[in-house]
C-alpha cells in the first residue's frame, strides 16, 4: 500500500482522501481512478464465504485492457458481477505482492490516465517519454 500511495501520488493534480474507514480514494480532479473498496456482498472469500475487506479498485482503458489484465496467469486481477460492463478490475490488497513495482506503477498510470485532463496527461507523457530518451 505504501508503494501504491507513493506511486499515485506522484502523478500530477492528484488527491488522496480517506474514507470513515481509513481507506484511501485517489482521485484525478475529483474523478476516482483507485480505491480501497469498502465491504460488498458480491467479493466473498471463497473458502470461508466472507466478505472481502482487502480490495482495490483500478479503472482501466476499456473492455480490452479489462479482459487483457484478468487474463494474466497470476490470478491477481479479477472482477465480480457488480463490476460487469464497468471499465475497472480488482485486486485484493495482499496480491500487490503479486505484482513488481513497475507493473504496479503501470496499473496505476492506467487508471490515472483514464481520469486526467487530456492536456495534463499528454504534458505528461511527454515528459515521461523525454525522461526515457535521457542518457543515464
Amino acid at each position: 500500500m505504501a508503494d501504491l500511495d507513493e506511486l499515485a501520488l506522484a502523478l500530477p493534480e492528484t488527491t488522496k482522501e480517506l474514507s470513515s474507514e481509513r481507506r484511501p480514494t485517489y482521485l484525478a480532479h475529483g474523478k476516482m481512478f483507485c480505491f480501497h473498496r469498502s465491504l460488498r456482498p458480491d467479493a466473498v472469500d471463497p473458502a470461508t464465504g466472507e466478505r472481502l475487506d482487502d480490495v482495490l479498485v483500478f479503472r482501466v482503458d476499456g473492455p480490452e485492457a479489462k479482459e487483457l489484465a484478468l487474463a494474466d496467469p497470476r490470478g491477481a486481477f479479477f472482477t465480480t458481477p457488480h463490476f460487469n460492463g464497468y471499465p475497472a478490475v480488482l485486486i485484493r490488497i495482499p496480491d500487490l505482492a503479486r505484482l513488481e513495482r513497475d507493473e504496479l506503477r503501470e496499473a496505476v498510470v492506467e487508471a490515472w490516465l483514464t481520469r486526467a485532463h487530456k492536456r495534463v496527461a499528454k504534458a505528461w507523457l511527454e515528459h515521461e517519454q523525454a525522461s526515457e530518451l535521457e542518457p543515464a
